[in-house]
């Protein structure tokens, strides 16, 4: 069975910085696009950084790019988004994704992990 836990959430002050986990289980990780999408109350979900299999490259919405990093460690089976600078339009549930796709970037998502809470405050 797989399963993607995603945790690292809460809240901060804006200008702070929390990172987020998602261990990967009952999959070959490795062979897996990783991403991270948010959730914000109201509002379609959204893509916000991927990582290739490799973890060679990454790309990032227009949105988070120069303050956010992802990451991965196919020895754990996890990923990881560092985020910095954050801002209260951040505030939103944050969830990893396997699946497919063209280097970084996930076209299709397989599996989704259950989603953290990360809330900016201003």
């Amino acid at each position: 069975q797989v399963q993607l836990v995603d945790f690292g959430g809460g809240l901060v002050q804006a200008g702070g910085s929390l990172r987020l986990s998602c261990a990967a289980s009952g999959l070959t990780f490795s062979r897996y696009v990783m991403g991270w999408f948010r959730q914000a109350p109201g509002k379609e979900r959204e893509f916000v950084a991927g990582i290739s299999w490799s973890g060679g490259s990454t790309y990032y919405a227009d949105s988070v790019k120069g303050r956010f990093t992802i990451s991965r460690d196919n020895a754990k089976n996890t990923v990881y988004l560092q985020m910095n600078s954050l801002k209260p339009e951040d505030t939103a549930v944050y969830y990893c994704a396997a699946g497919v796709g063209v280097q970084a970037l996930v076209t299709t998502v397989a599996y989704w992990g259950q989603g953290t809470q990360v809330t900016v405050s201003s």
